[in-house]
């Protein structure tokens, strides 16, 4: 071999080494800007991954919100499967939250996981609106009930008015009639008798007392044997009592002495007695008598020593 072919063998190998060199640096160079492309495109991923996440968040949060808004409301639903309904999907759409924040650098699972979060936040929102629905149906009824409830008051507080004032006109009415029927005497006067049956000045020396009065004619009472009832207090507020009762207002009261007679609605003369059987005193002494469940007359009598 001549030192020309020599040259030629030499040069060509270095030619092809520098060849196979460059080619080798190309290869290098372009290995690591795919490299490069390949990170951005990931970066570019995962961070478009975090903007959904945090806007499905954002979502999350603004539907746990307007659920929240209405939770007084929840009174007017019937049952509450609803409120289950979205609290369990609730729950799901907190797990998913979790397993996100726990793989932020696994971007095929994190986008498994975002759109199985999508499909959960679509549920909240489909019951969500359910429930607001529901709650809105369930309250414009019972506005309407509210609304009937309070008519039905308005026309019992009249009823009740109406018989209020009825039974007021009753009772004037029954009362207008028991005056009506009530007798009414005049005339009434007091007085002390010694043991001869003579008027007796002398309070301390009377062995009877005697109350007298007129019953007047009246066509509205009833006619019949009626009680006549006296009661006398002395000057200390002591009854003078012999165990007389009579009924007077559903009480029981009692009575100094009684007289019973025929009374036919024309005028009669009554004069009851009554033995006494204790030490008088001069003073004021109250004589009242009573009939038919009635105060016909109470006055004040001044006896003396």
């Amino acid at each position: 071999m001549n030192k020309t072919q020599k040259i030629i063998i030499y040069g060509g190998g270095a030619t092809l080494l520098c060849l196979i060199a460059l080619v080798i640096v190309l290869i290098v160079n372009n290995s690591a800007r795919t490299d490069e492309v390949n990170e951005a495109r990931a970066e570019m991923e995962s961070l478009r991954l975090a903007n959904d996440r945090l806007m499905l968040t954002n979502e999350f949060n603004q539907l746990n919100a307007d659920f929240n808004q209405y939770e007084d409301q929840q009174i007017y639903l019937k049952n509450d499967s609803l409120i289950h309904q979205y609290n369990e999907a609730r729950m799901k759409v907190e797990g998913l939250l979790a397993e996100l924040d726990e793989q932020k650098k696994d971007n095929a699972a994190n986008r498994k996981r975002i759109k199985e979060l999508e499909g959960q936040i679509a549920t909240l929102k489909g019951i969500l609106k359910h429930y607001l629905e529901e709650i809105k149906r369930l309250g414009e009824e019972n506005e309407g009930l509210r609304q009937e409830i309070a008519q039905v008051n308005e026309k019992n507080e009249r009823l009740t008015s109406q018989v209020t004032q009825a039974t007021s006109e009753n009772r004037e009415l029954s009362q207008t009639v028991k005056l009506a029927k009530k007798l009414n005497i005049t005339g009434l006067s007091f007085q002390a008798y010694n043991k001869r049956g003579k008027v007796e000045k002398n309070i301390t020396k009377a062995k009877q007392l005697g109350v007298s009065f007129i019953v007047s004619p009246n066509n509205t009472a009833s006619a019949g044997m009626k009680d006549f009832f006296v009661r006398i207090l002395t000057p200390e507020g002591v009854l003078l009592g012999g165990g007389e009762f009579f009924n007077l207002d559903g009480a029981n009261v009692a009575a100094t002495a009684k007289r019973q007679m025929e009374y036919a609605n024309e005028e009669l003369s009554v004069s009851v007695y009554w033995d006494v059987n204790t030490t008088l005193t001069p003073g004021d002494y109250t004589v009242e008598v009573f009939a038919d469940g009635n105060r016909l007359a109470s006055r004040h009598f001044t006896m003396k020593k």
